[in-house]
């Protein structure tokens, strides 16, 4: 038999089948759709209709928790503007969180809960006289400072009450860069304590935030560096001692596309602090983390419209309510049809733009969706909606809020 004889007939090599693996969108959509079922969702929405925002607090202590496994020692202050709900606001406290707070009517909040605001945290830079008297009134003894006009403020506090100096580290990766607007340079920074130490006042430590979403550890290790650095130095210049890092928040959660994992963070974050060889007291201000995935949003589709450019949903929530977290955090949270997560979506998928029940033309919340065909009275979900919604809704156009139901479980 000849050469050619043989390649004619020899058996074609083996090819090995290639895996595929679940989309983003295809990954949340099935665990979704077992969160649902497990909840029993739409039973939830028949009973109280929609608009309508689950509120679990089961997750939001199980997120504590998870920071203090991964982060032994850290003392977890909650952002409390995240979503100052009472049920979000006590599952923390039961997971044994503490608190930051930014406003009278959050430390009143708190303190309407019963909640003991000695270990909290004042962290807005900027007050008025009145905020100081009142936080102090109201049992707070630690507040974020990162300018001389604001150090003078607070030249009267009391013994007992001590100052976190909070730095800047740009981050222009970060969803929002939260040191645009506050925050000092550690130029600035080395004149501020001095002066805090002629006014009397005890400098517990340094505070930063290195942007909300940070989705790598590096600037979390950078920035913790730096201030180690600047904390030693001054302790061998000033003979002080400091005993508090504040990291702030930042710590990611998924919308419409992954990102790095808490364990991944945390391990950068621990291996950081190890190399500074400091032993300060850690602490973070977690908000999206601990409350993203607690809430789950279900509306309603209330009319339709072909348009020139496609189809229109009009929803019976939008912008101005429960996704107004795509207006001021710029995220973009996943939605999806009912009929995706019950398993009975027809095959075809048609690309749509969903919008909000306002009559302002920027109400809408995502162009281009393909989703299955939907009608007039068909449900869509989304999750991850525990963090920034309820909390920068407003009533334009005399919409009510969205009704929040707590789930006991």
């Amino acid at each position: 038999m000849s050469i050619t004889s043989i390649a004619l007939f020899s058996p074609e090599p083996t090819v090995a089948p290639v895996r595929r693996f679940p989309s983003h969108r295809e990954r949340v959509r099935s665990d979704l759709a077992r969160y649902s079922r497990s909840i029993d969702l739409f039973s939830l929405v028949r009973e109280h209709g929609s608009p309508l925002l689950v509120l679990d607090p089961s997750r939001i202590r199980r997120q504590v928790r998870r920071l203090a496994q991964q982060l032994p020692g850290a003392a977890v202050h909650f952002a409390t503007k995240t979503l100052p709900h009472p049920a979000a606001l006590r599952a923390v406290a039961d997971a044994g969180g503490s608190f930051e707070v930014a406003s009278r009517s959050e430390i009143d909040q708190l303190r309407s809960l019963g909640v003991d605001l000695s270990s909290a945290i004042h962290t807005h830079p900027i007050r008025s006289r009145l905020d100081i008297d009142h936080a102090l009134a109201a049992g707070v003894r630690r507040f974020v400072v990162d300018n001389p006009g604001e150090l003078a403020k607070l030249a009267d506090l009391p013994a007992d009450a001590d100052i976190l100096v909070r730095l800047s580290f740009p981050n222009a990766e970060a969803g929002c860069d939260l040191s645009t607007k506050f925050g000092a340079t550690i130029p600035q920074a080395v004149p501020l304590v001095e002066a805090a130490v002629r006014l009397g006042i005890r400098v517990a430590g340094f505070s930063f935030h290195v942007g909300s979403q940070t989705t790598a550890a590096a600037p979390f290790v950078e920035a913790i560096a730096a201030t180690t650095r600047l904390m030693t130095c001054l302790e061998i210049r000033l003979g002080l001692h400091f005993d508090v890092l504040d990291i702030g928040g930042g710590l990611p959660v998924e919308y419409d596309s992954p990102v790095a994992r808490l364990p991944r963070l945390a391990s950068g974050i621990r291996h950081a602090i190890r190399s500074s060889g400091r032993h300060d007291a850690l602490v973070l201000e977690p908000g999206r983390f601990v409350t993203g995935s607690a809430m789950t949003l279900v509306t309603r589709v209330v009319g339709s419209s072909e348009r020139v450019d496609g189809t229109w949903h009009y929803l019976d929530d939008g912008l101005y309510g429960s996704y107004s977290n795509i207006l001021t955090e710029g995220v973009h949270p996943l939605v999806f049809a009912a009929s995706e997560l019950r398993g009975d979506a027809p095959r075809r998928r048609e690309p749509v733009t969903l919008a909000g029940p306002t009559c302002d033309s920027i109400d809408v919340i995502a162009r281009g969706l393909e989703l299955p065909p939907l009608h007039e009275g068909d449900l869509l979900v989304s999750p991850m909606m525990g963090a920034y919604t309820t909390a920068t809704a407003t009533g334009f156009n005399g919409l009510p809020p969205t009704q929040v139901v707590v789930l006991d479980r």
